[in-house]
């Protein structure tokens, strides 16, 4: 008989950071291995590290780095301090604004900076420079002041920021109510066979790999949420394509995973996959300019190009747009010259 009794954490002491329940289907694997799909920017040295220091409990016990996670298993890591995302600092960081008003601001984001922080970003985000530049912003259903909605980090492009309870409410409920505009500018891989279209699929976590998003349909697409993308050719460059992209719905890394759904994985996209070549020749040549448009934009190809909603208060509808940044210029510009020569011979 297992008379082991578990050491139960001391909540008192100890704050959360983390929380999974192990997949049905997962088959045995490292935690340490298990936990690298799971929480962003996490080597696996910080999390034998963890576990070293008693920080990863299984069943409310704490487990070393070997441990193999089975079915059903509730991983929580537990540290003695909150987590860094919680304290938040204000930083004397430029923001690139478009608009302002004592209602609201619109900011141009460029890529490479986070919106909000959050596991191994603490600093430098969005937030930081808006509580830097503000005494009091109102929070989101998820207690990030002032902010309506959101983009990837590497994304570039147009936000809309809440400077009041009112402000915060109004906007929110047009994201909600699929009244806003959103358009973004998309390097993709491949000739999409259809110069329009629509894509729709539930999004939601990845199963095996807590980082992606994927859709679900059929019976288990209630495991996602309904996303609704709105896709455009603009321009074809032969082994991928320009497309303009309007969202319905404003799902977690919709068009990332929308568009790698129906093939068309985007343009130097790392977490899915658009950072290798998925499409064209075998030519030591050719693999050697992807390489280089890669250096050119070491990002995924994605930018929010337009944002349009009602004034919170003048109830006027207003609409923004910026030009698309100059790494993903000079990148589409790379394209269209070797189209043009491939064209040529």
């Amino acid at each position: 008989m297992n008379d082991y009794t578990p050491q139960l954490p001391n909540e008192d002491n100890l704050y959360e950071h983390h929380a999974f329940t192990v997949d049905k289907g997962q088959a045995p694997l490292r935690i340490d291995k298990y936990l690298m799909n799971f929480v962003e920017n996490a080597t696996r040295s910080k999390i034998q590290a963890a576990a070293k220091d008693g920080s990863i409990y299984v069943n409310d016990a704490p487990v070393k780095s070997n441990y193999k996670v089975k079915p059903e298993d509730k991983i929580r890591v537990l540290f003695k301090h909150p987590p860094f995302e919680n304290l938040l600092v204000g930083e004397d960081i430029d923001l690139d604004v478009v608009y302002e008003d004592d209602d609201l601001l619109v900011v141009n984001k460029p890529a490479g900076i986070v919106v909000h922080p959050g596991h191994g970003n603490y600093s430098g985000t969005l937030i930081n420079a808006l509580i830097y530049r503000f005494d009091k912003l109102p929070n989101n259903s998820s207690e990030r002041p002032g902010l309506v909605h959101r983009i990837d980090k590497d994304t570039s492009g147009l936000l809309v920021v809440a400077k009041t309870e009112n402000a915060m409410a109004h906007l929110s409920a047009q994201f909600a109510n699929k009244t806003s505009e959103r358009e973004y500018v998309a390097l993709v891989w491949g000739n999409m066979s259809e110069d329009e279209g629509t894509i729709e699929g539930n999004i939601g976590r990845h199963p095996k790999n807590r980082l992606q998003n994927t859709v679900f349909f059929d019976d288990e697409a209630d495991k996602g949420k309904p996303a609704v993308t709105h896709y455009k050719v603009l321009e074809r460059l032969g082994y991928v394509t320009l497309v303009s992209c309007k969202l319905e719905t404003g799902r977690t890394h919709q068009i990332r995973v929308h568009m790698k759904h129906i093939g068309h994985t985007l343009f130097n996209d790392a977490r899915y996959g658009g950072d290798k070549i998925l499409k064209g020749t075998t030519f030591t040549k050719y693999k050697q300019f992807v390489d280089n448009c890669f250096k050119v934009l070491p990002r995924q190809a994605l930018h929010a190009k337009t944002l349009g909603f009602e004034h919170p208060t003048k109830g006027e509808f207003m609409r923004f747009e910026v030009p698309v940044p100059e790494d993903m210029q000079r990148c589409v510009e790379k394209w269209r010259a070797y189209t043009k020569n491939q064209e040529l011979n």
